[in-house]
């Protein structure tokens, strides 16, 4: 079966992100100022071809812990589908 895994890895809460505070300031400068506390994190599409959902999940948390997400710094969510 193949399934569909959406990530997403955010920064950790209790980090400085340099990136999402660069953009909360440049949305004041475009008059949108009720905008604040902006984070940048990324998100990942993959595919993974497993015998069933179970065994899909537990690929996908793993491709995660390994390579995606530093978890020092990171974290990360995902959602999984047949695709």
């Amino acid at each position: 079966m193949r399934f569909k895994a959406e990530i997403d890895v955010m920064p950790l809460d209790a980090l400085l992100d340099p990136q999402g505070k660069a953009v909360t300031s440049s949305m004041k400068n475009i008059g949108l100022d009720s905008i604040e506390s902006v984070r940048i994190g990324r998100h990942v599409r993959l595919f993974v071809e497993a015998g069933n959902q179970e065994a899909a999940d537990q690929m996908v948390d793993q491709a995660c812990k390994k390579l995606l997400a530093n978890q020092i710094m990171e974290s990360y969510t995902y959602s999984l589908e047949e695709a």
